[in-house]
């Protein structure tokens, strides 16, 4: 643009922007969540971790509510770390652009180990193993909102959602396959509703799917795109905390949710509930783990 032309264009937004304001009118720009000119990083979908123990039972915690409108709720998981298991808090996070939905990651028993796939974001949720991690997450697919002409649209049916602060919603129930689950207390109920702990990978008896469905198919074809830096910063900051570690806190996390990635001390962090019973590593504390503990985040 020239020195001209640029100086056009600024002349005519600010006589925009008078005659809203003599028109008694507030100017607002449209909604565009970090609007980017070239595509994400693709997502890293190789083996970056696994572990010769399952990980423990996910947590039941009340999902915070979403900080602003755009934002898409990713749920918490256990990592594996050089003490084992640790928990990434749920949270609200920014997607990298318009349109895209993020697929949680999974542990999945893969002969006499537990691996790791990890999440991603793309144009349709994947395959995440058929685990119920809850706030929308429910097995297949994502039930917590939908993208509609360029905005997202939260389901207040599931997610916990200021309506004051953020109008775009609206409310399905018929969506969560006739599961009950409370508005903000969802990770990990069971279908009738008892408060016990799900198991959090695919190869447990009686639990998860270990086959996708035709859309879950189809989705795996479509391009894959990494977590973004808020998502990898909050993994590493979850994986830095000692307490975050199942060993230490039985895995009941203290942080299990965030309002926002990294946000670990912030007045709406939710703690996991003193569901189940207490988780034990059945490795000895301090011991070598098996397979890779690489730095993928």
């Amino acid at each position: 643009m020239t020195r001209s032309s640029a100086s056009s264009a600024g002349v005519a937004l600010l006589a925009a922007i008078l005659a809203a304001a003599l028109g008694g009118c507030v100017v607002s720009p449209p909604y565009n969540p970090q609007p980017a000119a070239q595509p994400p990083p693709l997502a890293d979908e190789g083996v970056v971790e696994q572990a010769s123990e399952p990980p423990p039972p996910l947590p039941v915690y009340e999902q915070p509510p979403c900080p602003e409108e755009g934002y898409i709720w990713t749920p918490g998981l256990w990592r594996w770390g050089p003490e084992g298991y640790y928990w990434v808090p749920g949270t609200w996070v920014a997607p990298p652009q318009v349109g895209m939905l993020w697929t949680p990651g999974f542990w999945a028993l893969a002969g006499a180990v537990y691996v790791f796939h990890v999440g991603h974001w793309g144009n349709h949720v994947g395959y995440y193993g058929g685990i119920n991690y809850g706030g929308g997450y429910v097995g297949s697919g994502y039930v917590g909102g939908r993208w509609v002409n360029n905005r997202f649209q939260y389901n207040t049916a599931v997610s916990n959602v200021n309506v004051t602060n953020v109008h775009n919603t609206y409310v399905d129930k018929t969506v969560i396959n006739n599961v009950t689950i409370n508005r903000t207390s969802y990770t990990n109920t069971t279908v009738n509703n008892t408060n016990e702990l799900h198991n959090s990978y695919v190869g447990a008896a009686g639990a998860a799917r270990p086959e996708p469905t035709k859309a879950e198919t189809g989705a795996a074809g479509e391009p894959h795109y990494a977590a973004t830096a808020p998502q990898t910063q909050h993994q590493v900051a979850a994986r830095a905390n000692p307490m975050q570690n199942a060993a230490r806190n039985e895995g009941r996390p203290p942080v299990a949710a965030t309002p926002r990635p990294g946000a670990f001390e912030a007045h709406e962090v939710t703690a996991a509930k003193p569901v189940g019973p207490a988780y034990h590593p059945q490795r000895a504390q301090g011991s070598e783990e098996k397979g890779h503990d690489e730095e993928h985040h």
